[in-house]
């Protein structure tokens, strides 16, 4: 019966009586033709169908199907009172009439009732595929609106059974499915084992499984000790980042917001309590809790642990930290398989170089022989002499050609007029090598329109046309991370693109700037359009800054 289906796959009843309702009259058409417009009803008390045609009234221009529809004229002889015994009836927006004064009306439809068909062996198969068909839907719609707002917790279940190496689990109106790549490694289940995962997406599919599941998401962790500590849940501390290599090791960024409450010592627990129960249900998976900060270098320092930091150097641009450590602690900084330096990039969310103190000595020598080699083939100085520029910190001849006069006056035995040679050779210098850069960018063919657009250098416009960039309409159609470099995540990993003009220090909002300038000045893009943006991200910053407040 419709009730005992409906129990078994808990829907509602209704839904499986007009299943059945709707593999009748597919049946029904069958048999009466398809043009019809058959519809069934069944009386819920005792199951008895009901067979009816349609026939709807429009207007004569609008006359397509002479079995389903028909005219004001064609409905005028029908439209009478029903005798007592006529099963025919007329219904307007849905009521049954009781007043034939008048003529019929468009919309107005006539129904009258029909045989019902002896449905064959074919048919009566048709119908049953309809009804399950159906079903199913029904089954998925309920499963689905009952599980989308349960994405993002932890849900208990057993194991079903394992198809392929993914683990089919009973959660109890439902099913979800746990994939080959989302089970922690040495994990092996059998049927009838009980089993927690977290809720990864639930997402509405025509078949196959709608409620996705996993156990290597890092917010399988966080909501573990949400579960455990009584303070995560509360808010008094918050789970700020996770990073995981699921059943092996993982690390944890907490914060408190009350000063009397240690973050990581309520994680652990009283002799390790709370944070055992979370490595025991991930199989054993290592887990550093580490004290966030909102000072990166600091905070980088605390995810390396066990290991040891000298000094730590943060390009917030690039999203790079190098981080300098002692020799004999380099291989507990790496980790094995540098699964404690991933670990932390993946926690900081930062690209990290790690080098020894002998290393980055090594490398702090040679750039400054590199520096002051430049300083002496180019500003024609003796090796002293360029290793005092090199030493006060002067790393370009852009620096020494117009730093202000004052800058250079501090290095010993500089007087004014030594300072203005240095700076007269300086400029004579440069103007020199971007005379030379403008004469081969045009020899590559650079166009006026991009030699003289301003925001870039001759030896820029030297690299973009070595790359193609020949004019402003190429130079307004590359993406700002093509000019100035970035980074793209690829299963975990973050790669290094290289930008054409990264070499001269351009960042990504100088490389947008300029873009959408070029943009503006073919006429690609209105100007007010780009002010009202401005104004919007402005405004939204000072919203995101005063809500921080």
């Amino acid at each position: 019966t419709a009730e005992a289906v409906a129990r078994e796959k808990m829907i509602d009843p209704g839904l499986v009586v007009e299943a059945m309702e709707e593999s009748l009259a597919r049946a029904a058409k069958s048999r009466y033709g398809s043009e019809m417009d058959i519809q069934v009803s069944i009386d819920r008390k005792t199951g008895r169908a009901k067979f009816t045609r349609v026939r709807t009234v429009v207007d004569e221009e609008e006359l397509e199907n002479y079995q389903a529809e028909m005219t004001v004229d064609q409905a005028k002889p029908y439209f009478v009172a029903p005798k007592p015994n006529q099963s025919a009836v007329w219904l307007r927006d849905g009521q049954a009439l009781t007043d034939f004064a008048g003529s019929p009306q468009v919309g107005d439809q006539f129904t009258e009732e029909v045989p019902p068909v002896e449905m064959g062996r074919i048919a009566a198969q048709s119908a049953k595929q309809v009804i399950l068909q159906k079903v199913r839907e029904a089954e998925r719609d309920r499963q689905y609106e009952e599980f989308k707002d349960r994405a993002g917790t932890i849900i208990n279940g057993v194991v079903k059974r394992e198809e392929y190496g993914n683990v089919i689990v009973d959660v109890g109106r439902g099913e979800g499915i746990l994939r080959r790549n989302e089970k922690i490694g040495r994990e092996s289940y059998r049927n009838g084992d009980r089993i927690r995962c977290y809720i990864k997406d639930v997402r509405r599919e025509t078949r196959g499984p709608q409620i996705f599941l996993s156990r290597t998401a890092p917010e399988f962790m966080a909501e573990l000790f949400k579960m455990e500590v009584p303070e995560i849940y509360d808010g008094i501390i918050e789970i700020k980042a996770v990073a995981r290599d699921p059943g092996s090791r993982a690390k944890i960024a907490v914060i408190s917001y009350d000063g009397s409450i240690d973050p990581v010592g309520a994680c652990v627990g009283m002799r390790g309590s709370r944070v055992q129960a979370v490595v025991n249900e991930l199989q054993g998976e290592k887990i550093d809790i580490i004290p966030w900060n909102e000072d990166m270098p600091t905070f980088l320092v605390n995810a390396l642990q066990p290991a040891e930091v000298s000094k730590v150097v943060l390009d917030e641009d690039a999203e790079r930290i190098e981080v300098v450590v002692p020799d004999e602690q380099l291989s507990l900084a790496i980790g094995r398989r540098g699964q404690n330096v991933r670990l932390a990039s993946q926690l900081t969310g930062l690209d990290i170089d790690i080098m020894t103190e002998e290393e980055e000595s090594a490398r702090r020598q040679k750039e400054f022989e590199e520096r002051t080699q430049l300083f002496m083939d180019t500003l024609d100085l003796d090796e002293f002499f360029a290793q005092l520029l090199v030493a006060e910190g002067f790393t370009t001849l852009e620096e020494v050609a117009y730093v202000e006069l004052d800058e250079l006056l501090v290095i010993d035995g500089v007087d004014e007029g030594t300072a203005e040679e240095l700076q007269t050779r300086a400029r004579e210098y440069l103007e020199a090598e971007a005379q030379k850069a403008l004469e081969s960018a045009r020899a590559l063919g650079a166009e006026d329109s991009l030699i003289n657009f301003e925001g870039l250098t001759p030896k820029m416009v030297e690299v973009l046309a070595k790359d193609g960039v020949k004019t402003l309409e190429d130079f307004a159609t590359c993406a700002d991370w093509e000019l100035a470099g970035g980074w793209t995540t690829e299963n975990g990993e973050r790669h290094k693109d290289e930008g054409l003009l990264e070499p001269f220090d351009m960042s990504l909002e100088e490389a947008q700037h300029l873009v959408m300038t070029a943009r503006v000045l073919l006429g690609w893009v209105d100007p007010t359009e780009l002010e009202a943006e401005a104004e919007d991200d402005e405004e939204a910053l000072e919203g995101a800054e005063d809500a921080q407040a």
